[in-house]
């Protein structure tokens, strides 16, 4: 007697209201895991350690669910260097988002973090890919506006001074990431599409976190594994990993269920999260110009990723 075929376990969507819910949660446990990190590193821990710490704790929740779901630890044929490209890309993003947010509030590193679906969108063309079409164009226009009024760039070009000198590269740093993790986007969706979701993530992290100890043993970051003067670094420095694991792990596990071509923009939440976060924990606040030309980036980045689905 021969045994039925198993057929795939579809799981049933969660309601929109709790799918909401959960993904602005979890926006909101990224951002205050960014807020943790400028609190330590406001205390001298060293941006290495930080990475090497986080990645620490997401390697293990990712082996965890690796083990939990039985998967194959085989990559398909010809990927293995793309997947290590794309890892590499991300312990480059993980870095310069951190190294930004050392430097400016936390909510214009991540306003300039989420300018990747402008540079992926510019890369996919540059690689052959479709060329961005006019609407798309226009938006990217707007946000670019908006981010000139956020990075309050009259102000900077009047007096250059007044803005110290650690703006200009937490502005590079933070456009630095988002072209890695563009980089990092392409790789994955030309290259890696065979590979699963769950062995890529931890392949991914498994190479940030091998990437951070090389770099803290040949010493590339000066003071990169310095640990923290204090006890509030200390508090900083355990709060970024489990913030960052906690989101991590909710999203992974919920994305089957989330709907994320209808509901993915709500992660968008994570600048407004930071904002408030940042002004309640290290007491950063922007000017209503910086929030009006906060809005506007927030409004282009929504639009553009509600155009990309449609």
């Amino acid at each position: 007697m021969s045994s039925s075929p198993t057929t795939a376990v579809v799981m049933p969507a969660l309601p929109r209201h709790l799918a909401v819910l959960i993904l602005a949660g979890v926006a909101t446990l990224f951002a205050g895991n960014h807020v943790a990190a400028r609190l330590a590193f406001d205390d001298g821990t060293g941006l290495l350690l930080a990475v090497l710490v986080r990645s620490t704790m997401a390697v293990v929740v990712l082996v965890a669910l690796f083990l939990w779901q039985r998967k194959s630890f085989a990559l398909p044929a010809g990927t293995g260097r793309w997947q290590l490209l794309a890892g590499l890309m991300v312990a480059v993003q993980s870095l310069c988002l951190y190294s930004s947010v050392a430097r400016i509030p936390v909510v214009v590193a991540l306003l300039l973090m989420n300018t990747f679906p402008i540079q992926l969108a510019l890369l996919t063309w540059a690689l052959g890919g479709p060329r961005p079409t006019l609407r798309a164009s226009l938006i990217m226009a707007v946000i670019l506006a908006g981010l000139v009024v956020v990075l309050d760039v009259p102000a900077w070009l009047a007096s250059p001074e007044s803005m110290g000198p650690d703006w200009v590269a937490g502005v590079a740093y933070g456009l630095g990431a988002a072209a890695a993790f563009s980089c990092a986007l392409w790789v994955t969706e030309h290259h890696l599409g065979e590979v699963g979701s769950t062995l890529r993530s931890l392949l991914t992290m498994l190479t940030v976190f091998v990437a951070m100890l090389v770099a803290g043993m040949v010493s590339l970051v000066p003071g990169g594994m310095a640990p923290p003067a204090s006890g509030t670094g200390w508090v900083g420095l355990g709060a970024l990993a489990v913030l960052y694991s906690v989101a991590f792990s909710v999203l992974f596990i919920s994305v089957p269920r989330l709907e994320m071509a209808r509901n993915a923009p709500v992660m968008n939440v994570e600048p407004v999260a930071s904002l408030a976060l940042g002004y309640l924990v290290l007491g950063q606040m922007l000017s209503g110009m910086q929030l009006l030309g906060g809005g506007i980036v927030l409004g282009g980045i929504v639009g553009l990723s509600l155009s990309r689905r449609a």
